[in-house]
């Protein structure tokens, strides 16, 4: 079945969120588009946040790992007291919901030239080892999973900007999806909306016309990727 997962991770309410208003623009155009035979799932990592890593995860991931591969329904049955397995019973749902998703959506506004907390403790939570390996195949599950990041940041950070080689967000984003997850590079989106503080400060009210471009087009790809112009969107798994 085609899946939506839709993740935001922003501390603003949605009304001041800009990453909130484009990725509720992309799902939904994207549930226009699929109907409502398609599952889509939400969640606000900000109002409703993951629990941070705490040691029983830690052991119970070692301990997995010097097992080899353990499919996720699995893994219960190798937790050795209760406080493993409340905390895999909080891992697991989260873990299916990744490897079930068509499209992983993700809204991620740029906090101190990274991704906010709320969404690192998504994804430590999720890194289990080799949930999202085939143990026949050695592949990864998430091979024809999509990945669209729509952020928003307060400044410039794009090619050619001063600020360039700060940008700390979207390498460690590309890299954790296509490294750590095994989703193929082709397969992973960004859209940047940038210089959103221009409307806000004084100071920076000559770069509001730079702002108001950005953000358009950042519509407009955040339009296009929805509708699956170019390479399908949301395709389900082989």
């Amino acid at each position: 079945m085609i899946s939506l997962l839709h993740l935001d991770s922003g501390a603003e309410h949605a009304d001041g969120s800009v990453s909130r208003r484009l990725t509720a623009m992309f799902a939904e155009e994207w549930r226009r588009l699929h109907g409502p035979a398609a599952e889509y799932r939400y969640r606000d990592l900000a109002a409703d946040p993951v629990p941070p890593l705490g040691a029983p995860y830690i052991d119970l991931g070692r301990r997995v790992e010097k097992r080899g591969l353990v499919p996720p329904d699995q893994v219960a049955a190798l937790a050795a007291d209760d406080a493993e397995r409340r905390d895999w019973a909080l891992t697991l749902p989260l873990v299916e919901e990744v490897r079930a998703a068509g499209t992983i959506l993700i809204g991620a506004p740029m906090y101190n030239f990274s991704v906010p907390a709320a969404l690192k403790a998504w994804i430590d939570r999720i890194t289990f080892p080799g949930a999202y390996i085939d143990p026949e195949t050695g592949a990864s599950v998430l091979r024809d999973t999509t990945v669209v990041v729509v952020t928003a940041r307060g400044g410039a950070y794009g090619p050619q900007t001063p600020r360039h080689g700060c940008d700390f967000q979207e390498p460690y984003l590309r890299a954790y999806f296509r490294e750590h997850l095994g989703v193929p590079e082709d397969n992973l989106r960004f859209v940047h909306a940038e210089m959103t503080m221009a409307e806000h400060l004084p100071q920076l009210a000559h770069l509001r016309d730079f702002a108001a471009r950005s953000l358009a087009d950042a519509r407009a790809a955040v339009a296009e990727l929805a509708s699956g112009d170019g390479r399908p969107v949301g395709a389900p798994h082989r």
